[in-house]
């Protein structure tokens, strides 16, 4: 064979094999991007196992309640983190704060705050928490706060950090009027009271907007979009919904006024719905 000839049957080869190179290449595939907030949900009577296989087709994570929550003399939350860590929950972890009125002095919060503290981080490592937990002192009362309920507050972010665990707030984000057309947000009291605590804020504001009410988006709404830039959470509707707030909402909630999964056909569990940038808002999923 001629040196010309070799050398063209040796680009036909090369040519053949690039052919076929490209013939099985697959096209790049798009990388989906992380979402940047996750949804979640709470409500203070534990649902049953049974409704979270319904649950989950919403919901990265739920609320856990260490003590009875507010109005409530049971919890009925205990002993069911493990089958809810196993079915892939998240968890947003809660205590009930004290009102107000419970405090006769400074001293008498701060003794109340070390005793809820206490209590708290008793029940989370019973509950298998693990340490680093962020657990979510749930406050139910708006606009400033009083230097007792401070001095409270003081003391629940300390001991709780020594304890081991993380101490963070459920509060108002939203704005509260006060004489002289001054308005405060709970959030800034607590934060331009904890003298440079480290804490993480769970915060409600169910106002439309910027609340987008009982809605359950795809791409679910950033928690700093609550009002409150350093929100982790956001409790951005509430069941039953309060309508001097939730007036200007779109449609979504049900006409008795509570707000439910789409998943839920039977409407069988109201609840609260919840935004946090992580899908374990509180660090609870390890072992």
């Amino acid at each position: 064979m001629k040196p010309s000839t070799i050398f063209s049957s040796a680009l036909l080869a090369a040519a053949a094999i690039s052919l076929a190179f490209f013939a099985h290449a697959q096209p790049a595939q798009p990388v989906s991007p992380q979402p940047t907030a996750y949804l979640g949900f709470d409500r203070d009577i534990y649902p049953g196992d049974a409704a979270f296989a319904t649950l989950q087709k919403n919901f990265a994570f739920t609320g856990y309640w260490l003590g009875p929550p507010p109005g409530e003399r049971t919890n009925t939350w205990l002993a069911h983190r493990d089958f809810l860590r196993k079915s892939g929950f998240g968890f947003l972890v809660l205590f009930n704060g004290r009102d107000g009125n419970e405090f006769k002095n400074a001293q008498d919060a701060a003794a109340k705050a070390a005793n809820d503290a206490r209590s708290a981080a008793a029940a989370a490592k019973r509950e298998g928490f693990p340490a680093g937990t962020i657990i979510f002192l749930d406050i139910e009362e708006g606009g400033r706060l009083s230097a007792a309920y401070h001095a409270y507050l003081r003391v629940w972010f300390d001991d709780l950090a020594r304890s081991g665990n993380r101490a963070g707030v459920y509060c108002s984000g939203m704005p509260a009027k006060e004489s002289g057309g001054v308005t405060i947000l709970t959030a800034d009291d607590i934060r331009a009271n904890a003298a440079g605590r480290d804490f993480a804020f769970f915060v409600y504001n169910d106002a439309c907007p910027p609340s987008p009410g009982c809605t359950f988006p795809a791409e679910a709404p950033a928690p700093s979009a609550s009002g409150v830039a350093a929100a982790q959470a956001w409790q951005f509707a509430q069941s039953p919904r309060r309508r001097q707030f939730s007036a200007h909402c779109p449609p979504g909630y049900h006409r008795n006024g509570n707000c439910y999964s789409p998943a839920d056909t039977s409407f069988s569990w109201e609840l609260d719905v919840d935004t946090a940038t992580s899908a374990d808002p509180s660090n609870g999923t390890r072992p």
